[in-house]
C-alpha cells in the first residue's frame, strides 16, 4: 500500500503543477483615480466603475482590452495585445497603469508597470475589486462590511457530505481514483498483485454548510477581513535591511518604484519602515504615491499621520492625510 499511495501522491502532484503556470491574473490601476470599466475580449468584467481592477485566473497570453471611463470627456483605450504571459510564453501576475497623456487634454495611456511570477496564495489588497475571469461579477464590499453568503440549496439537515471511498480486493491491492483539480478530470487505476489485499475502507467528512431557524435553512454571515495588516507582524531586520540594500541600488526612481512596491506587496511594514523606504525617492510626488501604496500592508495604520513629515509641500502632506482618511 505504501507503494501505491506513493504512486497516487505523485500522480496528484504532477496534476497539480501542471495546473500552476497555466493561468495568469491582470490588475489594471488609474493613476489619477479616474473610474472606469473594463472590457475583455468583448465581456464586460465590472457593472460599477472601478479605479483599481484585478482579473484573476486568465489562461490566454493576450487579450483584447478596453477601457471606458466614468468621465465621458476623457476617451477610451483600445488595445489587441494586453500581455498576460512572460516572453517564455509563463503566465504571470501583470499590472498596467492607466495615465494622462500630459501633451493631449483628455487622451488617456496604458502602460505597462509591472509583472511578477503568479502566487497560488496571493492576497489582492482590500481596496482592489476583484474579478475571477468567467465568472459572475461579484457585487462590491466596504471594508469591514459584513457580507451574508447565501449557501446553494442543502440536503436534507442542512449539511454537505462529501465521501471518498478505496477498496482493496482479494489477490492484490486495486485503487480507482478520479482527482479533480481545476476542472481538469483523470482517472487513475492502479493494480498491485503483490499486494494480499481484503479490506474496504471508507471515510466519510461532513461539512456544516447552514444553520436551521424554524425548519428552514438560515444563511450564514462572512466577515470581510479589514483593511491593511494589523494582525501580522512586520518584514524580519534581516529581510527589510537586504530589501532596503536593494532599493537603494536601484539607479532610477521609476525602478526603485517598481521594486519597492514588489516588495511590500507580499510584506507587511510597521510606518517606521515605510518612511525610511519613501525617503529614498527623490521626488515628492513619487514619495506620496509609495506612502498611498503601501497604506495596506501598515501594521498600524492609525500612526500613519507620520508619513506628513516626509514631504517638502503641504499639499502633498494633506493629500496623503485626505486619501488615509477615506480609507477608514
Amino acid at each position: 500500500m505504501k507503494k501505491i499511495t506513493s504512486v497516487l501522491f505523485v500522480l496528484l502532484s504532477a496534476v497539480s503543477m501542471a495546473q500552476v503556470g497555466q493561468i495568469g491574473h491582470l490588475t489594471i490601476f488609474s493613476e489619477d483615480g479616474d473610474k472606469f470599466y473594463l472590457i475583455l475580449n468583448g465581456e464586460m468584467q465590472n457593472d460599477i466603475p472601478q479605479t483599481n481592477i484585478r482579473v484573476e485566473d486568465l489562461n490566454q497570453p493576450y487579450y483584447n482590452a478596453r477601457i471606458q471611463f466614468e468621465d465621458k470627456t476623457l476617451m477610451d483605450i483600445t488595445t489587441n495585445n494586453m500581455m498576460i504571459a512572460d516572453p517564455d510564453g509563463i503566465m504571470s501576475d501583470v499590472t498596467y497603469k492607466i495615465r494622462r497623456d500630459r501633451n493631449k487634454k483628455g487622451k488617456m495611456k496604458l502602460n505597462f508597470f509591472s509583472a511578477v511570477p503568479v502566487q497560488p496564495n496571493f492576497v489582492p489588497p482590500a481596496n482592489v475589486y476583484v474579478m475571477h475571469y468567467g465568472q459572475p461579477r461579484p457585487r462590491p464590499v466596504n471594508p469591514g462590511q459584513t457580507v451574508v453568503v447565501q449557501q446553494p440549496a442543502p440536503v436534507r439537515g442542512g449539511t454537505v457530505t462529501q465521501t471518498t471511498t478505496t477498496t482493496t480486493t482479494n489477490g492484490g491491492d486495486n485503487i480507482n481514483a478520479n482527482i479533480n483539480i481545476g476542472g481538469l478530470n483523470m482517472g487513475v487505476s492502479i493494480n498491485d498483485n503483490m499486494g494480499m489485499g481484503g479490506t474496504v475502507t471508507q471515510t466519510t467528512t461532513t461539512t456544516t454548510s447552514s444553520s436551521h431557524v424554524g425548519g428552514h435553512v438560515a444563511p450564514v454571515p462572512v466577515e470581510v477581513a479589514p483593511v491593511g495588516c494589523p494582525s501580522r507582524s512586520c518584514m524580519r531586520p534581516a529581510d527589510y535591511n537586504a530589501a532596503l540594500t536593494t532599493l537603494k541600488n536601484q539607479a532610477f526612481e521609476d525602478s526603485r518604484m517598481k521594486t519597492a512596491k514588489q516588495i511590500v506587496a507580499v510584506n507587511c511594514l510597521n510606518v517606521d519602515q515605510i518612511m525610511q523606504i519613501a525617503n529614498l525617492f527623490s521626488f515628492d510626488d513619487n514619495k506620496l504615491e509609495f506612502a498611498k501604496f503601501a497604506y495596506d500592508y501598515c501594521i498600524e495604520p492609525r500612526n500613519y499621520f507620520k508619513l506628513n513629515g516626509i514631504f517638502s509641500f503641504s499639499s502633498n502632506a494633506d493629500e496623503l492625510s485626505d486619501y488615509v482618511q477615506s480609507r477608514q
